[in-house]
């Protein structure tokens, strides 16, 4: 699909505001704890729409004025381009990370998944 579309949410009254499913996976990205993540997926399965393309096309348009780095890949790779600045929130927040080896391009860390992952825990939005 070349044209990404967000769930139909009636469209904005005003040009320059925000699609109603845009401000929604943003408030959810902001609600994410320092040193946790949720995957793309998570955020989209959280709100009961979407996936997780139109999450990272929300987080890709409009996702500078949030926590971004909380919002990530399922396989816990730091996004390609920002790897550097991810990581130093990430170890400023003491995120769980899993260190490179050798063979790694980079020698880029990884997120540990397991631990940093999120689950909504004490917020109901709208999660089951």
């Amino acid at each position: 699909m070349s044209q990404e579309s967000f769930p139909s949410d009636g469209g904005p009254e005003h040009p320059d505001a925000l699609p109603e499913y845009a401000e929604r996976v943003l408030e959810v990205t902001e609600l994410i704890p320092p040193g946790r993540v949720m995957t793309y997926g998570d955020v989209a399965e959280w709100l009961g729409e979407g996936g997780p393309r139109q999450v990272g096309r929300v987080m890709a348009l409009y996702g500078g004025a949030v926590p971004w780095w909380r919002v990530v890949r399922a396989d816990g790779v730091l996004l390609p381009g920002h790897e550097r600045r991810a990581l130093g929130h990430y170890r400023a927040e003491g995120t769980p990370l899993k260190e490179a080896g050798r063979a790694s391009e980079g020698h880029v860390p990884r997120l540990d998944m397991k631990r940093a992952r999120w689950d909504g825990g004490g917020h109901t939005g709208g999660h089951t």
